[in-house]
């Protein structure tokens, strides 16, 4: 298609459209026009061509004190679905939505599955998961696998806990349902669910801490991923030089000294456990017992080191930190917060998931909504509590 044509521009003008459609919820076809610099004859080609996909619908009208009432345009959530799966180490989690996030259906499964028979658990898993959703216009519009490793254009490069890197599971499911799939590093969709649904500012970064430590890193409102994918891999940073080895193959790395599993790693072996969960652990911090607690502050001091250097790498407006840790004690995020030696923390926000266990998932859900909306930002209608910068 050359750049110019008629058809290219009508194209940019109908994303357009529906990206504010979806930023202010309820609008009139007048407001769109003064939203989008339009003439009203393009806004309403468009919208007519939006409502015969079922992508929006009219939904009543304004309340306003002169002249005709103006009818309410909407985007129509209802016109699909997405799957959401965070393809963790120990337990798959599957979620179902709606094209906004919402009426969400959610799953966990233990895995075992090593890298011959984890396609074919996917593939039960998304069987599983669809059959029961309501048929819509549009039906499941994508797939989203959450990768804990390195992805790179939707292939799997390195994994350290797990056998599943170079398998072709895009190819695979997408050969098996023909439903668009696209995979990304776990980090990168927990803070993309974060923009998207809670914290609405224009630079952010998410530290997920859970079998590693990831960082997802928004800027000017773009998720950065750097040259080949591996930008925040924060887990692989080097806090302790010729420390405890790490199957990327450096010696010292944070992950092995902060990540939720080398937190539980640690105290089972203190408590010559055989092996301990986040369970007992919260539990041993209830107790007041020393071994966990002294732990608890390895937390907050590596974390602190390490939160310290992105303060001054990305003077972000927000820094999010998504832990089991800061779920269940949520003094930790303060202990950090306290712990900065840094002048440049007043300029930045230390604050907790405000999407939790579900981030990942919404995350993974906007890949799927953006792509088949063809839409550059998704920032929607804040979750309870959300933040705007």
């Amino acid at each position: 298609m050359r750049t110019g044509s008629k058809e290219l521009i009508r194209d940019i003008n109908s994303h357009l459209i529906l990206e504010i459609i979806l930023r202010e919820g309820r609008i009139s076809r007048a407001a769109l026009a003064k939203k989008s610099g339009l003439t009203k004859a393009t806004v309403s080609a468009i919208v007519l061509e939006l409502m015969q996909k079922k992508l929006v619908i009219e939904v009543g009208s304004d309340d306003t004190s002169m002249g005709r009432k103006p009818i309410l345009l909407t985007f129509n959530a209802s016109c699909g679905h997405v799957l959401s799966i965070d393809l963790n180490v120990d337990v798959i989690a599957a979620m179902t939505s709606n094209l906004l996030g919402e009426n969400c259906r959610l799953k966990q499964y233990p895995n075992t599955a090593d890298r011959g028979s984890i396609i074919p658990l996917l593939g039960s898993i998304i069987r599983e998961m669809t059959a029961p959703l309501e048929p819509s216009p549009c039906g499941v519009v994508g797939i989203c696998l959450g990768i804990h490793g390195m992805v790179w254009k939707n292939e799997v490069l390195f994994t350290p806990y797990t056998s599943y890197a170079d398998l072709p599971f895009r190819e695979k499911l997408e050969e098996e349902f023909h439903i668009p799939v696209f995979l990304d590093n776990e980090a990168n969709l927990s803070v993309l669910g974060e923009h998207a649904f809670y914290y609405h500012v224009p630079n952010l970064i998410g530290v997920s801490v859970h079998s590693g430590v990831g960082v997802g890193v928004i800027i000017d409102n773009t998720l950065y991923t750097g040259a080949n994918g591996s930008a925040g891999e924060f887990g692989h940073t080097i806090i302790e030089p010729g420390g405890r080895p790490c199957p990327c193959g450096n010696l010292g790395c944070l992950e092995q000294y902060a990540s939720e599993r080398a937190i539980l790693r640690q105290y089972a072996e203190r408590m010559q456990l055989e092996r301990a969960d986040i369970d007992s652990f919260v539990a041993a911090c209830g107790r007041q017992e020393p071994a966990a607690l002294s732990l608890l502050d390895d937390f907050v001091r590596y974390m602190a080191v390490g939160i310290n250097n992105l303060l001054n790498t990305f003077n972000p407006d927000i820094i999010v930190i998504n832990s089991s840790f800061t779920i269940y004690f949520p003094e930790v995020v303060h202990r950090i917060q306290d712990s900065l030696k840094n002048r440049m923390r007043s300029y930045c926000r230390l604050v907790p998931s405000g999407l939790q266990d579900t981030s990942i998932l919404l995350g993974a859900a906007c890949v799927c909504i953006r792509n088949f909306l063809g839409v550059s930002h998704l920032n929607l209608p804040a979750k309870s509590g959300g933040a705007d910068a």
